[in-house]
Order: structure tokens, then sequence, then C-alpha cells
């Protein structure tokens, strides 16, 4: 039985995205409970910032060489490790007793949060067609949306349910149930059913496909790419949104809260509309330009209007860059098109990478700016009009890495396998 022809790929695709939307909902559930963590373990500011931090730094490193890996030795075990490495790490979060336990429950679920995205894209290279895995990577990238937004007012009244420690362990188990059910469905019945026995394929040394891999233009074009897109969303929108509301507009945290929400609803929609209509028109470049373009105007619109665009304004620009982000399924859109199956792994990862490199960076560099001009409340304001000028410059990298895609021109010289 062929993978790409077979009824029981849709039971892949169902596994692998509730997987995905249970581990990228882990990304941000600890901000939900950090008075709670700070007073259980008499930790600063700081610490819990390089808590929440650790496991986006853990994620970033490991992406090229999770797509290295993958492309070697497949992508079917990795992403089953990786569901058990963030359910272990969520349960060794839950019983932590000191704060060097909470770093090792996050290094552990980082670790498995890394293998998610690059082995999913794999996977549904595998089982479907061309033309479906343009659809359905936005499916897959509107499920890592709705694991953002569980993580707030749903997974809020669990803990309020089960404390905060009953809430983790309880999602800790089902991650873990979760790696048991990938191996039955990835492995087990697959192999059972002889469905598409995998072909052996040599790989090259390691340091050629390095050196190759650096000096790729189509390879940096996504990096830049997708650099542009994530950064400027996740970094900021992820980080300083709420603060910014509530700083600038005076806003209280529930209200602030919503420009997060509105970004969030931008995302749901965008990722599967921008991959149906991509589908439909059997082109990625073009739609991709217009999404940088618009994003990059947006980013524009806060830094000409001072950083105080007028309120109603505000809430459409934040839906909009949440669009946009959840466009950025279709650099992996690219990747599958372009790019030989035996590489797309390490192609995918080089491109995330550059992704959640601008989300590490953008948070800190926007606090610095924000830092210089924090004497007082006006000074504030000014701090953050001048730091939008960082996701300006952001999403302009993006725009060029985009225009230079070349969407035709890089055979897939390799089958499909």
């Amino acid at each position: 039985m062929e993978k790409q022809n077979s009824r029981f790929r849709w039971i892949v695709f169902a596994s692998v995205v509730f997987t995905y939307l249970l581990m990228s909902s882990q990304r941000t559930a600890p901000g939900l409970i950090t008075d709670q963590i700070m007073n259980d373990f008499n930790v600063s500011a700081s610490t819990i910032g390089l808590l929440a931090s650790i496991q986006f730094l853990v994620y970033t490193g490991l992406q090229i060489p999770m797509g290295i890996w993958a492309d070697r030795y497949g992508p079917n075990l990795f992403l089953i490790i990786g569901a058990l490495l963030t359910g272990l790490g969520t349960i060794i979060y839950s019983l932590g007793t000191h704060e060097s336990i909470l770093f090792i429950g996050r290094i552990l679920t980082g670790t498995g949060d890394a293998t998610i995205w690059v082995n999913m894209v794999l996977i549904l290279g595998q089982w479907f067609t061309a033309k479906e895995f343009v659809r359905l990577i936005g499916l897959a990238g509107m499920t890592g949306s709705l694991g953002f937004l569980m993580a707030t007012v749903p997974f809020s009244q669990w803990i309020s349910i089960l404390g905060w420690r009953g809430a983790f362990f309880s999602i800790g188990i089902l991650l873990c149930l979760c790696g048991i059910l990938l191996y039955f469905v990835l492995v087990k019945i697959p192999k059972s059913k002889m469905v598409n026995v995998d072909k052996t394929v040599q790989h090259e040394k390691l340091g050629h496909l390095l050196q190759r891999l650096i000096s790729n233009r189509q390879a940096w074009a996504l990096f830049f790419c997708h650099f542009g897109l994530v950064g400027a969303y996740v970094g900021f929108i992820g980080s300083w949104a709420v603060p910014y509301g509530m700083n600038v507009y005076g806003l209280t945290r529930s209200g602030a809260s919503q420009l997060v929400m509105m970004g969030l609803i931008g995302a749901l929609l965008g990722a599967p509309l921008m991959s149906g209509l991509s589908s439909r028109l059997e082109a990625i470049k073009k739609p991709y330009v217009v999404v940088h373009i618009v994003i990059s105007l947006c980013w524009t619109t806060f830094l000409l209007l001072k950083g105080n665009p007028p309120l109603s304004l505000l809430f459409v620009l934040f839906f909009i860059i949440g669009f946009c982000y959840g466009a950025s399924t279709l650099t992996f859109a690219v990747v599958r098109k372009t790019f030989p199956s035996i590489e797309s792994g390490v192609i995918s990862g080089f491109a995330n990478t550059g992704g959640f490199l601008s989300a590490v960076l953008l948070p800190g560099i926007f606090g610095m700016m924000l830092d210089y001009y924090q004497t007082d409340q006006g000074h504030l304001e000014l701090g953050y009009s001048y730091g939008f000028v960082i996701p300006v410059i952001f999403s302009i990298i993006g725009l060029i890495g985009v225009l230079n895609i070349k969407e035709k021109g890089v055979a897939r010289n390799q089958p499909d396998v």
C-alpha cells in the first residue's frame, strides 16, 4: 500500500498535529504561573526571565542538528522521542522542589519541542502529495496557534481546578501517552501493513553537507524570510504586547491581553487561508511576497505614528500581524517544493533557526531600548516609539529574503520517500 494513497495517512496527520497542539501549549503555559513560581521558590524576575527563555534557546540551537538527524535516520523515531521528552520535562517541572529542577524540566521540554516541527514537516511530506502538503502545512501551523490559545484561559481554568502542579503533571502524562500512540501510528502499524517501505539512501558526509548548506542562496533566502516574519510576531507579541498596552494606552492587564488574543485569532486564520490560497493558485512566492509587504507596512505604521496609533487601528494591526505570521508555514512549502526530500530536514531546520533566532533576539533588543529611555512614564513611551524600528528592520530583512526565493529552478532531484 502506498503511503500517499492510503486512508491511514489521515490517522497519521491527526496523531501528529494533536501531539503538536499539546507540545506547543507548553511553550507559553508557564507564563500563567509566574507569580506562583516566584512566591513558591523565592526567585527573582531575572531568574523567571531566564527560565522562560531557556526552552527557546534550546529549541533554536537544536534545529539544524535535528534536521540533519531526521534526514539521515528518519523523522519517526525523533518525533516519538520528542513527545516523550516533552512529557518527561513537563512532569519534572510539576514535581520540582528547587529552581534547578525547574530548569532541568524546561531544558528537557525544549529538547523535545525541538523535534516537533522539522520532523512533522518531513512526515507530512512522506504521507501526502505536494499539493496536499501545501494545504495541510497551513492547518498544522494553525494547530500551533491553537496550542498557544489553549495555554491561556483553558489551561488557566485547568490550573484553578488541579493547582499548577497537578495541571502540568496531567499534561506531561498525556504527552507521554502521545509518544506511545505515535510509536504505533508511525512505526508499528505501517510496518505490519508494509506501507511504502522507505528506500535506503546514501547520504553525503556531514562536512560537505554543511558547506553546501551555507553556500546555498535558496537556503539563506528561506532563513531570512522566516527570520523577518516569525521573530517580529513571537518576539514582540509574546513578550512586550501586554506591557505596551498597559504603559502606552493605560489598559488593564486583561484589556492588554486582548491584543495578544487578536494576534492569535489572526494567526489561526492566516495559516490555513494562505496555504489554501497558495494551493489553489499553485504558486507560493507571489502570495508570500504580499504577506511580507503587508507585515512590513504594519510595523512601519507603528513607527510613523510614534508607537501610538488610535486604539481601534491598534487592534486591526495586531490582527493583521498575526494573520501574516500564520502564513509563515509557506516557508516549508517552499522547502518541500524546491529541495530534494533527502535534505528537506536540514533545510527546514535551517529556516526554522532563522525564525526562532529572531524570536530570541528581538525581545532583548527591544528591552534594551526601553531601559535606555525608562526614566519616567513619558520617556518610556518614547522608548516604545523608537523601539518599533527593530521589528521594522526585522520585517525588511524578511522581505529581502522572500524576494530572493526561487520557486522554480531548484530541482527536486530525489524522489519522495
